[in-house]
């Protein structure tokens, strides 16, 4: 079976784990630091903050923008459901924007139109996690222009972007937001086993997100109550959690973040031989936008039924039964039984919802071969016949 994504494993990523096991530490060593300072070094930014999961990441962040009760969160349809749990996480309510049907992307128009309206709503967000689909960065510029006139904050949900650049600048610089979330899970373009990292500029919110993925326990005097007893005092200052990323994990996307611009560079090689070799199918390929360069963590293709008559279900089956690895991303959030209990319904997003109904995810990940890619498309052309 060729899998819709992989992790590349090489011999110094197993040396570097190895190297951890042998030493004194398996967490909150030096691996955790050093690999927060390759995050911040690729994305020229001032904080990185690893923790054991993206969603760990997206809910600290929330925590740090102070995201509470009573509070509202937008996202888009078109994520895992992490991207609007981590609201529920904080007691906010979650509601969402629908996407452009060229990037799959939340749309930066439809957003300016739900947030004039919700601003004579009195309902206005008090965060947006806009979601970087596939690799490919929203059109942060204009969405950060909404985000100021409306008092917005931003998060972006990178999982799918390290190594994606938005305006010639590395995503995760958090130019246009507050907060930068990536995920390393082993499907994604560097993985840490799981894992993930919330980058900012800002020193006050990079101490909260700290604060936060540690039981809300600091050892800085400067920060307690009162003086500290001695070398070994700490004091709980605020209700934390323990999402600490281990040595282990750490050691591992150390080696792994050596190795990015390999991995991104093969990924857009293959995409765009995907490009070429599917050009004649009956098939809506993934569109671009021009100031963004994709990580192209996913390649999804739509069927074009104006073309074919063949389903996504019909060929999704071809295609696993001749041992392509293909899968689908995503089922609208709000389409989940979890959301539609709040209230969410069919026909509530419809861009979302007419691409998840032709959406496939065909095998892309770096070391996939030309054979491999070749196979792909030859079951796809197959499938579509």
């Amino acid at each position: 079976m060729i899998p819709y994504g992989r992790q590349n494993i090489e011999q110094a990523d197993i040396d570097a784990v190895v190297e951890v096991l042998g030493s004194d530490f398996l967490t909150q060593g030096p691996q955790v630091p050093a690999f927060e300072e390759a995050i911040k070094s690729h994305c020229d930014v001032r904080h990185a903050v690893a923790v054991n999961s993206a969603t760990s990441a997206l809910h600290i962040a929330c925590m740090a923008l102070g995201l509470g009760l009573g509070d509202m969160l937008w996202t888009t349809p078109n994520t895992f459901v992490a991207s609007a749990n981590c609201a529920r996480y904080c007691g906010a309510d979650v509601d969402f924007v629908d996407i452009d049907p060229l990037t799959y992307n939340l749309s930066a128009e439809a957003l300016a139109d739900k947030l004039a309206v919700a601003e004579r709503l009195g309902r206005l967000p008090k965060i947006i996690v806009v979601v970087h689909f596939s690799g490919q960065s929203c059109d942060m510029e204009r969405i950060a222009q909404l985000a100021q006139k409306y008092g917005v904050r931003v998060i972006e949900d990178a999982s799918h972007a390290i190594g994606a650049t938005y305006q010639n600048t590395p995503v995760g610089r958090c130019q246009y937001s507050d907060i930068c979330v990536f995920s390393f899970h082993p499907v994604k373009i560097v993985t840490t086993a799981e894992g993930g990292v919330a980058t900012t500029q800002s020193e006050t919110l990079a101490e909260r997100m700290r604060e936060a993925r540690s039981h809300g326990i600091t050892r800085d005097p400067s920060r307690m109550q009162g003086q500290t007893e001695g070398d070994w005092y700490y004091q709980q200052i605020s209700l934390g959690y323990n999402y600490r990323m281990t040595e282990l994990q750490a050691a591992l996307g150390v080696a792994q973040m050596a190795r990015l611009e390999t991995f991104v560079a093969a990924r857009n090689r293959l995409a765009e031989r995907y490009d070429k070799q599917l050009a004649t199918l009956p098939l809506i390929l993934p569109g671009r936008q021009p100031q963004a360069v994709s990580a192209w963590h996913l390649y999804v293709v739509q069927i074009d039924d104006q073309r074919t008559d063949i389903s996504r279900k019909a060929l999704f089956e071809h295609c696993r039964a001749n041992n392509i690895g293909v899968n689908v991303h995503y089922i609208p959030v709000h389409l989940q039984p979890y959301y539609q209990k709040l209230g969410f319904k069919a026909g509530d997003f419809p861009n979302a919802e007419r691409y998840y109904q032709r959406a496939i995810s065909i095998p892309l990940f770096a070391q996939l071969t030309e054979a491999e890619q070749g196979q792909v498309v030859a079951i796809l052309s197959a499938g579509l016949s």
